[in-house]
Parts: C-alpha cells; sequence; structure tokens
C-alpha cells in the first residue's frame, strides 16, 4: 500500500482506541492494589472505641474487653487493695511511673487511674508479650508472704502491683499499659479515647 492510500484519521481513531482501552486495563489492573492500602472494616471496627458497664462490678472484681485486638483490664479496686499501691514504692521500677508513652497524662499517679477505685489496664506483659494473671489475695501462693496483690506473668515470672507497676530484678522493665479511657457517666467507661480526644 502507498503513502497516497494510508488513512491517517483512521489510523489516529485506532491508536486514541489502544490507548483508551490500555488505560482502563491498566486501571483495572491496578484497583485491587490501591483498595488494598485503604484500612479494611475489620481494622476501623478494631480502632473504635470501646464502650464499657461498669456498674456492676463488685469490689475486687476484674472484667476483660477488647480493644484494637488487645485484652483490656478493668479492675474495681477495694480500699485495701489500694492502700497497698504506697507501700510499695521503693520496690518498684518506675513508681513514679514517668514513662509517658505507657500511659495518657491523667494516669500519671500512684493509682495510674482517673478514679483510684477503677484500674484500666492493657493485659500484656511489657517483657515479651504474654497475659499476666491477675493474683490480687495477700500472700498468694507461689509468691512469697510479701505478695500484696498485682499481676504475676508466669512466662517468664515478671511481678507488677495493683496499679500495672512493675517490680524491681524482674524480666520487664516497664510498667503495664493504661489505655486511653474516660468516664461517660458514674456506671460507663469508654476505652480507646480521653475526654479531650472525644470533646475535640
Amino acid at each position: 500500500m502507498s503513502k497516497d492510500n494510508i488513512d491517517l484519521g483512521r489510523r489516529k481513531a485506532l491508536t486514541g482506541g489502544v490507548a483508551v482501552v490500555g488505560g482502563i486495563g491498566t486501571a483495572v489492573a491496578f484497583w485491587p492494589f490501591v483498595s488494598s492500602m485503604n484500612p479494611s472494616a475489620i481494622a476501623l471496627a478494631a480502632d473504635s472505641p470501646v464502650e464499657v458497664d461498669i456498674s456492676k462490678m463488685q469490689p475486687g472484681q476484674r472484667i476483660q474487653e477488647v480493644w484494637r485486638r488487645k485484652p483490656v483490664w478493668i479492675i474495681r479496686r477495694t480500699p485495701e487493695m489500694v492502700k497497698t499501691l504506697a507501700n510499695l514504692t521503693p520496690k518498684l521500677r518506675d513508681p513514679d511511673s514517668s514513662v509517658e508513652s505507657q500511659q495518657p497524662a491523667f494516669a500519671q499517679n500512684e493509682f495510674r487511674s482517673i478514679n483510684e477505685e477503677f484500674l484500666v489496664l492493657i493485659g500484656i506483659c511489657t517483657h515479651l508479650g504474654c497475659s499476666p494473671e491477675f493474683r490480687p489475695d495477700p500472700g498468694a501462693e507461689g509468691l512469697g508472704a510479701s505478695w500484696q496483690g498485682g499481676f504475676y506473668c508466669a512466662c517468664h515470672g515478671s511481678r507488677f502491683d495493683l496499679a500495672g507497676r512493675v517490680f524491681k530484678n524482674v524480666p520487664a522493665n516497664k510498667n503495664l499499659e493504661v489505655p486511653p479511657y474516660y468516664f461517660l457517666s458514674d456506671g460507663r467507661l469508654l476505652i480507646g479515647r480521653t475526654k479531650e480526644e472525644a470533646s475535640a
């Protein structure tokens, strides 16, 4: 075919059509990769705050919830449990909770809580991620006569008091983490946001 017989308009139309089809094909091929970068509904739900009814909790009781796929413990401490906290200061690695990343500012105190009666902790040992046992009884079997109650990690022997503060000379070197939370009312708790974050 000679140059004189080439239909340039048709050639441009075919080239344009191929480019459009190729562009659509590329977009379709890349869509799964792009959409996979967005958080899934499950991931978004896992990060959502969790509302907890604490109105029926008895003194000394612990309940467990899940937030960000982590166990969260709520303990209603008795007055006797609260009294033990001041006695343990010399035995603790970080009694003043000076590592700020382990708790919101409102919990940087002896009780590590907003209300001294209610303790809220992430139930994961700060050593290698095991889940410590709640051993609230003073002198609990296997923990010695000086044990005043707290949390014991059977994996490697780490010990924490009833505020989640770590003892000296154990494998864990940080206190148990306090998640962000606040009281919606006397009987309801919201885990996952501080009051300031919720009102922002």
